[in-house]
């Protein structure tokens, strides 16, 4: 492995990522909004990413990181979605 040697560190990273995600809930649980849903499903679909690009390096599986290229662009697609249909709803026609 090239680069920083420290074992344990991604598996780290990735619990502190999966802590993230519980503190993300709980702001969804208060957010009273759809946009503030739609950025908690966004903040978990890049947390996802970042945790499953941390456990392919950790368990070297380089196949999770298509499986996190693959969320990545769900995501993406997702909020598009969003803001289109917010934007239709705002619109005064």
């Amino acid at each position: 492995m090239t680069g920083l040697e420290w074992p344990g560190l991604e598996l780290s990273l990735a619990l502190f990522l999966l802590a993230n995600l519980v503190a993300a809930l709980m702001a969804a649980e208060r957010g009273p909004t759809a946009a503030d849903r739609m950025l908690t499903a966004l903040l978990f679909g890049s947390t996802g990413v970042g945790v499953l690009v941390l456990l392919a390096v950790a368990m070297r599986l380089p196949s999770l990181v298509d499986v996190a290229l693959t969320l990545a662009l769900l995501a993406a697609i997702a909020g598009i979605a969003f803001a289109r249909r917010a934007w239709r709803g705002t619109s005064d026609d």
